[in-house]
């Protein structure tokens, strides 16, 4: 697919393409520094918990559709990506440390890094699997659109429910923030996913997140 040229005015198309971008390279750099304390208690209890990397990189589709890996402190057995999706947090795949770091997502952490190199952004949707909730061919034009902008750590639909949220509201939802991206959206969006995170609302799949009839629906 030949992605479109972005909606927006001016203002917000340099605020996508500058200001966004300035800062998230400076913050995700300042907090690679402040937090590799925390990055390495994080590793040497993950080694301790489990056997296997401490890393864990998967692939994601980022911006204008292109697949990218995504990185992860490992809250998971070896291998348990080959037995499908992740469920709840009565997964018996996950680790001891894993839920921890599942609950507080201090497992994210490590995206600081893809936020650096400009695979993603510190605020924007939150990237696919590149086969769930379906393979990008599979989505319609107007669901690609959330694909016009980097994804991120967290965004629009992170705080409207998160994984409570089944996937084709929350591409509506992502397809909302691509045309009201701002630099004040994205301010909100931050302070508000610090106190989800802070109560841990809605970190867990408690139904399943791809309903097929809802998806016909909006392909007709």
């Amino acid at each position: 697919m030949i992605w479109a040229k972005q909606k927006g005015g001016k203002e917000q198309q340099m605020y996508r393409k500058y200001v966004k971008r300035s800062i998230d390279i400076i913050l995700s750099a300042v907090g690679l520094i402040c937090l590799c304390w925390l990055f390495a208690i994080i590793a040497v209890t993950i080694k301790l918990d489990s056997k296997g990397p401490v890393m864990f990189k998967q692939k994601r589709l980022g911006l204008r559709g292109k697949e990218y890996n995504i990185y992860k402190f490992r809250s998971m057995c070896v291998g348990a990506e080959k037995l499908g999706v992740y469920s709840d947090n009565r997964d018996v795949r996950v680790t001891k440390i894993g839920k921890i770091l599942r609950a507080t997502s201090l497992d994210e952490l490590p995206q600081l890094v893809n936020v650096l190199v400009g695979d993603m952004s510190l605020i924007g949707p939150r990237p696919p699997l590149t086969y769930h909730p379906w393979p990008l061919e599979e989505y319609t034009n107007e669901q690609k659109r959330m694909f016009d902008v980097r994804p991120g750590l967290t965004g629009w639909a992170q705080i409207h429910g998160r994984k409570d949220v089944e996937w084709n509201k929350r591409i509506e939802l992502n397809v909302w923030y691509v045309d009201h991206c701002s630099f004040f959206l994205d301010i909100r969006i931050f302070f508000v996913t610090i106190f989800k995170v802070i109560l841990n609302e809605n970190n867990e799949n408690k139904s399943a997140t791809v309903k097929d009839n809802n998806r016909d629906l909006i392909n007709k």
